[in-house]
């Protein structure tokens, strides 16, 4: 099987099949999966996309693969400002699945020390991510770089150091 197309919803009622993806392989342009059912699918799309739960691809020849968001390790963060603690997180960059009483990221050490020191209940949990889309409601919240990275023990902080956020983002 092959699919060339995405599609953020699905358009026939059973799709034919479906893929179960984390986070981070829902974003791609060429590989190829395995479904539920055992059976192999390439995926060819023209460009590299972020594939959400219960999207759809689209085969060659007509039907739909069913996209659904695999469970995952993430940390729950629940505080009495919670508003706050989304802050923070966005001003890192870092993919958040926003509800109305909890944030789920990423389980990421750094990220983690500095919302403890901010007063944030942490727990452990495995649950599909399906964080916010970027600025304009589609995309990821990283899929740039700023020539550093938060996974090696380093503490980038833009609010706290008195300079603005300003930095090139050309490739």
């Amino acid at each position: 099987m092959i699919a060339r197309h995405y599609h953020g919803h699905p358009h026939d009622e059973s799709p034919r099949d479906c893929v179960v993806l984390d986070y981070d392989a829902r974003f791609l342009r060429r590989k190829v999966l395995t479904c539920e059912s055992g059976e192999r699918l390439l995926v060819d799309l023209s460009h590299t996309t972020s594939l959400d739960h219960d999207g759809v691809l689209l085969l060659e020849g007509g039907g739909e693969i069913r996209v659904v968001a695999a469970p995952e390790p993430l940390l729950e963060v629940t505080a009495d400002h919670l508003p706050r603690m989304a802050w923070h997180i966005g001003n890192r960059h870092t993919p958040c699945q926003i509800e109305a009483s909890r944030l789920l990221i990423q389980r990421d050490h750094v990220i983690r020390a500095m919302l403890e020191q901010l007063g944030a209940q942490l727990r452990e949990v495995e649950e599909p991510f399906t964080p916010e889309g970027g600025a304009y409601g589609h995309g990821r919240t990283h899929a740039h770089e700023h020539g550093h990275t938060h996974h090696h023990g380093q503490h980038h902080d833009h609010a706290d150091h008195g300079h603005s956020h300003d930095h090139s983002h050309d490739h």
